[in-house]
Parts: C-alpha cells; sequence; structure tokens
C-alpha cells in the first residue's frame, strides 16, 4: 500500500512539474489571491497554441489587495464567472476592477459538504472519485454553460477569468473542457490541472491538520484523499461519455456547443 502511494505521488509530483517550467510567464503574482494562472500558452494537437493573456482560473479572491485589482484592471480582466455556492460567495465576496462583468454560477455548489460532512465523507473514502463522476455529470451543464456563452462572446480585446474557493476542482473541470475543445492533448490537460497541487500546497497544509484531527485519520492519509491525481479529470471525462455517449455531445446537448461554437471557440483562443 505504502509503495503505492508513494509511486502516485511521484507521478502527481512528475505531471505537476512538467506544468511549473513555464511558472514565471503563466502565474500571476498576487499578494492577496493564489492558484491565479493564464491558461495559455499549451500546444494543441493541430499544430497551434493556446493564446497567452485571455483567459485566467484562480483560486478565490476576496483577499486581492487594490493592486491586485489594478493589475486585473490592467491585464483586461473585466469578465467574471464565479462557480462558488450563494453562501460561500456571500461569505467571502470578490474583489473586481470596476465595471466587471460578474456572474455566479453556482450549480452543484450549494450542496458541498461542510467540514463535519467533509470528514465523514473522508473516512469512507472516495470523495473525489464521486464529486467528478456522478455529482460532476449532474451539475456541469448548469454550472460552466455561463464560462462557455462568455467565452463565445468576450471582446477579442478583453480577457475572462473562473475561479472557485481553491480554484482546483471546479476550475480544474472548466479548464479541462476548454483546453479539450481547444485540441489540447490529454497529458498536458493533467499536468495543468495537477499543478494546483503545488501552487495551493501551503493552503492545502493548513487543512489537513484539522480534517486529521476531526476524523482520527493522519494527515498523510488526508493529503491521499484530497489530491488531485489524473485519473480524477479522467473519471469525469469518461463520467460525460457514459452519459451522453462523447463530450462533444455534452457540449451540444448540455451548453449548445456545437461545430461551428467549438470552431469559434479555437479561433478565438489558439494561434
Amino acid at each position: 500500500m505504502k509503495k503505492t502511494l508513494l509511486a502516485m505521488a511521484i507521478l502527481v509530483q512528475t505531471l505537476a512539474n512538467a506544468q511549473l517550467t513555464d511558472s514565471i510567464k503563466r502565474v500571476v503574482p498576487l499578494k492577496g489571491g493564489l492558484n491565479f494562472r493564464d491558461v495559455g500558452g499549451y500546444k494543441t494537437t493541430d499544430g497551434k497554441e493556446v493564446a497567452w493573456g485571455k483567459v485566467y482560473r484562480s483560486a478565490a479572491i476576496d483577499k486581492l489587495t487594490d493592486n491586485d485589482v489594478l493589475l486585473l484592471d490592467k491585464k483586461g480582466i473585466h469578465t467574471v464567472v464565479d462557480f462558488r455556492g450563494v453562501a460561500e460567495s456571500k461569505a467571502a465576496p470578490d474583489r473586481l476592477p470596476k465595471n466587471t462583468d460578474y456572474t455566479l454560477s453556482p450549480a452543484g455548489s450549494d450542496s458541498i459538504p461542510n467540514p463535519a460532512q467533509m470528514v465523514k465523507l473522508l473516512k469512507e473514502g472516495g470523495f473525489l472519485e464521486k464529486f467528478y463522476g456522478t455529482d460532476a455529470v449532474k451539475y456541469s451543464g448548469d454550472r460552466f454553460r455561463p464560462l462557455f456563452v462568455k467565452l463565445l462572446v468576450l471582446d477579442n480585446n478583453e480577457a475572462i477569468m473562473y475561479h472557485c474557493t481553491g480554484g482546483r476542482d471546479r476550475t480544474g473541470m472548466a479548464t479541462a473542457l476548454f483546453l479539450y475543445i481547444l485540441n489540447v492533448p490529454q497529458k498536458t490537460i493533467e499536468e495543468d490541472y495537477v499543478a494546483s497541487n503545488i501552487y495551493l500546497k501551503k493552503m492545502n497544509k493548513g487543512m489537513m491538520a484539522p480534517l486529521a484531527k476531526m476524523s482520527g485519520l493522519t494527515e498523510a492519509q488526508i493529503e491521499n484523499e484530497m489530491a488531485l491525481k489524473p485519473e480524477l479529470i479522467r473519471t469525469f471525462f469518461t463520467g460525460l461519455k457514459t452519459q451522453y455517449g462523447s463530450i462533444e455531445n455534452f457540449l451540444q446537448q448540455e451548453m449548445a456547443i456545437g461545430p461551428k461554437e467549438i470552431s469559434l471557440l479555437r479561433k478565438k483562443y489558439t494561434k
């Protein structure tokens, strides 16, 4: 068991490090924010590259400093989609540049477990597998539709950012769908996804001890249960394929994104 966990940790670290090589260009240096990064720069299977400076992903942005907000403004980030729940967002309102087009897209997020429920689920095991499987299929259409509507109509001189609380799960699934549409290879999608383990390392560390104390599990066990692994994004994609026949069918049926819209997204966000 220990050897299996070690092997998994090494794989996840390797994938994360592969994505971290361009961190200086990718990560937006905010004093009051974490895991805020550009989704651009990735090579596609058809020889193109995802455009830099157009699409950003992030963790919560309620603690941004005044200078952080000015930086968002400078980068043209005036469209924001928030995947948090109603209570979640109300407890920690976004700090945004003036005149930002803000959309709360809370589908499924108000049912995310509280700490006590989380402890129970962690002790049972397989919490994230369910979150990326059954729950993801159930809520993805309503959750991610507003983001893709905004992506389709975004002004060419503007940028967009989307986020949740940690910028890893809901945000990670949204990014995986976006990169999939743009023909980014699966391996690259997984590298971008698991990199949140590194970008959120300090925050995650602060969460492990309280959860371990409440659950009676070790911090290592909690960390293994909560770590982002490539298999989770694969579970997400597999769930969509099982329910809809293909990811393309899901996009068409749940978000009205067909061949015409996919072509437009590729034209707008790859070069």
